[in-house]
């Protein structure tokens, strides 16, 4: 079952090209910290400024790079259904484990096509689906029962990345689907109550930087051992909320290059932070020992 932290994987760049040295880097760093899984492609991973032969070969670097030691995810989702279909079809191909497929963003569908547009992708290959629900990206939020729905009526929509903020709707999917569904959290602040709320997991932003802490907060939660879970997700309050001080991912590659993990460099429309926020960021930083 898909379960554990997963993290939402920075594509470092150099010279406006994927840095692969930096990306094996990072691949081992997460690693080495226990991450249990890695999605590429995401938004963290600026997949809209990244041609689609770009993606096939940081994908491919990176499964081979991993080798199969923990399970590899993609994100396949567009607003167009057809491209939807194509890239699914090719992370299927191209030996990925999960494909992540975004609710279409800017056409602001009802809740009738959303069902319609994840059931046609689902028809179109035996690809395991996560649904990525983020209405404060795509301006629209899959409903509760529609999430049911199609977890109920299609085995390989085997779960979703919920950044909606809503716990009574999540609450509503993990009550209402079988076990084989899984609820991941897409927030970092909200990583400990949504895995109390019966959650799986986490798709992290924040596991770049720490992806131990990620790791662990996610095991305790699943022994239940919510107290000990408590002192960690304590302890990364001021790290989340300055990861998202400006748009993500600005900030957590940012923290990446004052590390030392990567080139700063964000392809355009993303720039770097407001000299304000910087400041702010690497006070934190400093504080978690980081830099």
């Amino acid at each position: 079952m898909l379960k554990g932290s997963f993290v939402a994987l920075v594509t470092p760049f150099k010279n406006n090209e994927i840095d692969y040295n930096s990306l094996e880097k990072l691949i081992d760093f997460q690693i080495d910290n226990k991450t249990d899984g890695i999605l590429f492609c995401g938004t963290t991973g600026e997949s809209p400024t990244l041609a689609g032969d770009e993606k096939e070969r940081l994908v491919r670097f990176g499964l081979k790079k991993i080798n199969k030691r923990i399970p590899v995810m993609m994100g396949t989702g567009t607003n167009n259904l057809q491209h939807t279909i194509s890239a699914t079809i090719k992370a299927d191909e191209w030996g990925l484990d999960y494909a992540l497929v975004i609710t279409p963003y800017y056409n602001k569908p009802t809740q009738t096509g959303l069902y319609q547009y994840f059931k046609t992708v689902a028809n179109s290959t035996t690809m395991p689906i996560v649904i990525y629900n983020v209405p404060g990206r795509t301006g629209v939020n899959i409903q509760a029962e529609t999430t049911i729905r199609l977890a109920n009526e299609f085995s390989n929509i085997v779960g979703i990345k919920e950044a909606s903020g809503d716990l009574v709707q999540l609450s509503r999917i993990v009550k209402e689907t079988d076990n084989n569904f899984a609820v991941l959290s897409g927030e970092d602040a909200l990583n400990l109550p949504i895995m109390s709320c019966g959650g799986d997991g986490v798709i992290s932003v924040t596991a770049n930087i720490l992806p131990r802490k990620l790791h662990d907060l996610v095991e305790l939660c699943s022994k239940q051992k919510y107290v000990d879970a408590l002192k960690i997700h304590q302890e990364l309050i001021d790290i989340n909320d300055a990861l998202f001080i400006e748009t993500n991912p600005i900030p957590v590659k940012e923290s990446l290059y004052l590390m030392k993990m990567i080139e700063r460099e964000l392809r355009s429309p993303l720039c770097f932070m407001e000299d304000e926020n910087l400041l702010k960021l690497k006070k934190v930083l400093n504080n978690y020992k980081l830099v």
